[in-house]
């Protein structure tokens, strides 16, 4: 089936969900238009369903194949994406200096889960080089900027992330990539980097590498970490494209999932090294290189959102067509549509609930990072980077679990039909299950939320969240409204089980660290559920405040969530809080 982008739900989600249009009336935003917003997410939903959704399937089918150094995407994906950067696609909340439209990242975000809906494995490309665009604005020379950053707002040419080895995963101080000195101020840089998504690809004429490598001199760690930029082809003084740079793709991973995203195995220093040019300074590069992971965090969320929804919308088409057995009560002739069972109606609207929650978690992240630089008030400026630090974990985490169960329950709905090839609902099983390992695995997010973000400014960030989050509940308990039905008590032992487990975790942090680290993936996932739930109750209140059509659906879809998602945070307290020695005491049981 195609894709459809619920423009609609976006909308409600990104003005009242995730706050962008009170920001925008706060005067966060400057001079920009917040009713522009509808037409650019719709023209996203266009070229969506018409140029990207098509080839989604081809992608998977086809893949990518590697020939002397040369990766050739599937058919139709070069074309794809002229047409993109020819449409201004790239370029959405790319500085205006450098050629990009300026639009808040908000707007951005909701255009990257569509792109993710409709080709997660072609979305992936332009992902990265927002990623690369943030780092090099930020902590690029001006001669590096002039150079480079125009030709990657535009999408003329595209960027990467390199700092995976073969030794070095999660833990990237133990990276062994050399970078020497040169005379001229340049660093020759040598070694190899895996698992490189669009390392290699014929969609432009140059890819520009963001990779990090470690000087001589350089202390041990992340400390002795910086960070270069080595362009496929060195650019001449006029801009046009010179010799080939000693960095090549020597191999490409056969994967389970994403077969259209070629995933590279990058060498570097075959012919004496790859030419690099420093980013920041020597021995910071993960400050550098950060400004470009919790951009991509995000951006991996809204691929966790985009899958969700895709399955969702492909799951909901394939049960109301599907006939097999009866309604109860049914004395007709013929089979019903499955729809009509309710475990097939549970199954849609914890798909259709927890993608909703997962959106609004990750537009909320993007409207606080779009504050944070965008902001008259300083005060403003830092709460809100405070704010959108604390969620950039959750938003990653959760929302990529989201996408991985939700696409599951897809293939459930599709019975037989779901685990054979040929209906599409396993694709987005299959493309889904990497997004919770890469940028960042969710247990990494987990520890990230518990040990920096939980605690960060006394934990002042988590208190004014749930202040805000306790004056949604209390609004929803005055609405007098039956059909929120026990939405109000659910979400209030949701608060009231993230305070106390929240307060908990902090003490433990300070005497005994392994026990509060022993429940960190459950504390995120009670994080998640409590705010998703508010949040989703906040757009049902908007859509009914706002004359929205038919805004019980969205009350509908806020009681299914507090009743059946929202509902579980008091057991995931009493686990993180209660049972944490079955974890830190079971060496005896996993030493055999």
């Amino acid at each position: 089936m195609t894709y459809r982008a619920p423009i609609n739900d976006i909308l409600l989600s990104l003005n009242h969900g995730a706050g962008l249009a009170a920001a925008v009336e706060a005067g966060h935003y400057g001079d920009f238009d917040g009713d522009i917003t509808a037409a650019v997410l719709e023209e996203a939903g266009k070229f969506a369903s018409d140029v990207l959704a098509p080839l989604n399937r081809v992608g998977d089918e086809h893949g990518i194949k590697l020939d002397n150094g040369k990766v050739t995407t599937a058919p139709g994906w070069p074309d794809a994406y002229q047409r993109w950067t020819a449409a201004g696609w790239n370029a959405v909340s790319g500085p205006e200096a450098f050629g990009g439209q300026g639009l808040p990242l908000a707007v951005n975000a909701a255009c990257t889960e569509i792109w993710s809906a409709s080709n997660v494995a072609f979305g992936l490309c332009p992902l990265l080089t927002l990623s690369a665009i943030e780092a090099l604005d930020a902590h690029g020379s001006a001669e590096l900027k002039k150079t480079y950053l125009e030709k990657l707002v535009t999408g003329e040419w595209t960027g990467t992330m390199q700092l995976t080895e073969p030794n070095a995963g999660s833990d990237v101080g133990a990276l062994r990539t050399r970078a020497e000195r040169a005379p001229d101020g340049t660093y020759r840089i040598k070694g190899t980097k895996i698992f490189i998504t669009y390392g290699e690809h014929d969609m432009t004429d140059n890819i520009v590498h963001f990779v990090l490598a470690r000087l001589p001199d350089a202390p041990s760690g992340t400390k002795g970490i910086s960070l270069f930029l080595v362009p496929k082809f060195l650019v001449n003084a006029d801009g046009s494209l010179g010799e080939r740079n000693d960095i090549h793709a020597s191999g490409v991973e056969h994967k389970l999932g994403m077969h259209a995203s070629p995933t590279c195995t990058m060498t570097m220093g075959d012919k004496g090294g790859a030419i690099g040019y420093l980013i920041g300074e020597e021995n910071q590069g993960m400050r550098c290189m950060f400004t470009m992971m919790n951009q991509a965090r995000l951006g991996v969320g809204l691929e966790g959102v985009g899958i969700a929804d895709r399955a969702y919308q492909q799951a909901l088409a394939y049960a109301q067509e599907r006939r097999q057995g009866k309604a109860i009560g049914h004395k007709g002739d013929g089979m019903d549509p499955i729809i009509v069972h309710p475990d097939v109606k549970r199954m849609l609207m914890q798909m259709r609930s927890m993608t909703a929650a997962a959106r609004t978690i990750c537009y909320a992240t993007a409207v606080a990072l779009d504050v944070s630089v965008r902001a008259k008030d300083a005060k403003v400026r830092a709460e809100a980077a405070a704010r959108g630090a604390l969620l950039t974990p959750i938003a990653k985490a959760f929302s990529t679990d989201i996408g991985n169960e939700v696409a599951y329950l897809g293939v459930q709905i599709h019975g037989g039909m779901g685990f054979i090839e040929e209906t599409g609902a396993a694709q987005h099983y299959r493309d889904a299950r990497i997004t919770s390992i890469y940028e960042g695995t969710n247990g990494i997010q987990s520890i990230d939320l518990v040990t920096r973000k939980l605690g960060a400014n006394g934990g002042a960030s988590v208190w004014a969240l749930l202040d805000e989050l306790a004056a949604v509940i209390k609004q929803v308990e005055t609405s007098n409204d039956p059909a929120f039905g026990t939405t109000g008590a659910k979400l209030r032992d949701a608060h009231t089980a993230l305070e106390r487990t929240s307060k908990w975790l902090l003490e433990r942090l300070a005497s005994a660290p392994n026990e509060a680290l022993a429940g960190a993936t459950l504390y995120l996932r009670l994080f998640a559920a409590t705010l998703g739930g508010c949040m989703l109750a906040g757009e049902a209140l908007a859509a009914k405040a706002n004359g929205e059509a038919e805004p019980q659906r969205y009350v509908a879809l806020a009681r299914f969530f507090a009743e059946n998602i929202a509902v579980q945070a008091p057991s995931l307290e009493k686990t993180v809080t209660e049972s944490a020695e079955a974890v830190t005491g079971a060496d005896a049981v996993l030493a055999g």
